[in-house]
């Protein structure tokens, strides 16, 4: 009876385990995509990108940071460097969707948008 118990106990822990773990994951991959925004560090956030296999135009519609698309906070925040890197990472189509949402942003960065809209 105990040996049951023990085996259920840990089953039941190493489930728990491994359904939680791609939530964190997920939540950190976010928050340091929010955070190489912030602080437009292209450099750093293409070498995240690179590191975790993982591509803007798959990630874009599921992370918000502050509330915010992606590129929606890069305006926000001024982040030149990052935020043409996402306009010339995503389809056209995105970017014409989200570019009344980045008018109030850096110019640059409104100047990057129009050009892969209208290119």
């Amino acid at each position: 009876m105990n040996k049951l118990l023990l085996v259920t106990t840990i089953t039941a822990l190493t489930m728990t385990s491994i359904v939680s773990t791609p939530q964190a994951q997920a939540a950190g991959i976010a928050l340091s995509i929010c955070e190489y925004i912030a602080a437009d560090d292209k450099r750093r956030m293409r070498s995240f990108l690179k590191v975790k296999r993982l591509k803007i135009r798959n990630i874009f519609p599921e992370i918000k940071c502050n509330g915010e698309n992606l590129l929606e906070f890069a305006a926000t925040k001024g982040s030149v460097e990052t935020g043409s890197l996402m306009i010339s990472k995503l389809p056209k189509s995105v970017v014409s969707e989200n570019l009344p949402l980045i008018q109030h942003g850096s110019q640059p960065l409104i100047d990057a948008a129009n050009a892969r809209v209208s290119g």
